[in-house]
């Protein structure tokens, strides 16, 4: 399983990143959306997990640009902006599943990127 992560917070995603491999999943992870479309042009991933809010361009608006890459490519969202309307918008993109409130638990994380491969998901 290729996993690519996208927030903005360096500390959070580099540590989800290396909390994965400790757990023998390959995850790549970028700090701005135009860093992970440019290593998704390079590298072939199985899941995306996209943070909601980014300075130059939120998850939703990437999860399109990355689509347009790679269009089989399933979608994980997370956001530590809990309100409703996040979640509804990350819900209506990837079904309600695939959606995850920071902070992210790891064995949550996991038990998503498993059922996500098992099912496929919604894209």
């Amino acid at each position: 399983m290729q996993i690519l992560l996208v927030d903005d917070e360096k500390e959070l995603v580099s540590t989800l990143a290396e909390r994965l491999g400790y757990r023998g999943i390959d995850a790549h992870w970028a700090v701005t959306p135009n860093d992970a479309i440019s290593m998704l042009s390079n590298q072939n991933y199985d899941i995306a997990v996209l943070d909601v809010q980014m300075p130059e361009m939120n998850g939703f608006e990437l999860k399109e640009q990355m689509e347009a890459i790679c269009p089989e490519l399933k979608f994980i969202f997370m956001t530590g902006h809990g309100s409703e309307e996040c979640y509804y918008e990350g819900c209506s993109q990837t079904g309600e599943a695939f959606y995850l409130v920071k902070p992210v638990e790891i064995d949550s994380l996991i038990e998503k990127l498993n059922q996500i491969m098992l099912d496929g998901g919604k894209n």
